[in-house]
């Protein structure tokens, strides 16, 4: 549920006036809800989610596809993938082409970020938070090692 809260601010300018803030104010409780969904789809479970993000990232010819189970580690998402276009333009159609995939056939809305850049595309399902890189950005990041257990192997797709 979102508020709008009118917060007031004394402006210390040239004539001393009040000014009204417009902010924002979202409820925690609606802000986690359960993701977006078209109307006349239903809800699918998050390994059916990702069998079909791997094999769209594979249709599509990302490289060196990762993908990393999230369960019990943090509540942002059950798994992340992470994978390599070859190009600036090959990573934005990457997210272009998943989202609308994912759009089309789960009815499932996605939120994307770094879309402008194309050097490291976060796209968001709810469940599955994917990563898309250039390979040089990748390799500078290294997510991998961040959220794989030492001494164990991310699974490749």
């Amino acid at each position: 549920m979102l508020r709008f809260c009118y917060a007031q601010r004394r402006s210390f300018r040239r004539n001393n006036m009040e000014d009204t803030v417009l902010t924002l104010s979202v409820d925690a409780a609606g802000a986690a809800a359960q993701p977006s969904y078209l109307e006349g789809h239903k809800p699918v479970s998050s390994e059916t989610l990702l069998a079909r993000i791997l094999d769209s990232l594979a249709e599509d010819k990302a490289e060196d596809i990762v993908d990393i189970d999230l369960r019990g580690k943090t509540a942002i998402g059950d798994y992340m993938v992470i994978a390599s276009g070859r190009s600036t333009r090959q990573v934005a159609a990457l997210a272009e082409k998943l989202t609308d995939r994912l759009k089309q056939e789960f009815g499932r809305l996605s939120k994307i970020e770094g879309k402008n850049t194309g050097d490291w595309i976060l796209v968001d399902t709810g469940d599955i938070i994917i990563h898309l890189f250039r390979p040089e950005v990748r390799e500078f990041y290294q997510l991998e090692k961040m959220w794989v257990p030492l001494g164990q192997q991310a699974k490749n797709a």
